[in-house]
């Protein structure tokens, strides 16, 4: 029994590249067309604080002056809305931004011992 080759294998033959031919050309070329993606704008969020009957509103004030960039008179006008509605917006934000907020106003409120809320709600 002989289990040797007696030819040594030949090498496969490379596929042969199609040609282009501009003379030939049909018109059948198939081009992508870039389409503009249109992506919605992100949900945003408004952060409200709600009033209470034991935080001072000077400190009410001084919440929405460090965390919500407002000037003094914007603040007391916010303040005073929220004293008189029972809430009052504060910014409207993107969700994480808004987020954030929320639980600075909260920090800021538990450190110095006032119970201060501060939520924030979908857009609409």
């Amino acid at each position: 029994m002989k289990f040797m080759a007696t030819k040594s294998p030949k090498a496969p033959a490379p596929p042969s590249a199609p040609t282009y031919k501009p003379e030939n050309d049909d018109g059948g070329t198939v081009l992508l067309e870039r389409r503009p993606q249109k992506t919605k704008p992100p949900q945003m969020y408004q952060v409200v604080v709600l009033n209470d009957d034991y935080t001072p509103m000077e400190f009410v004030v001084m919440v929405i002056q460090e965390f919500f960039n407002k000037d003094r008179e914007t603040a007391t006008q916010i303040m005073l809305k929220i004293h008189l509605d029972g809430k009052g917006v504060c910014g409207v934000f993107s969700k994480d931004v808004a987020a954030t907020k929320v639980d600075q106003v909260a920090e800021a409120a538990r450190k110095h011992g006032h119970p201060l809320q501060c939520v924030s709600e979908p857009l609409q």
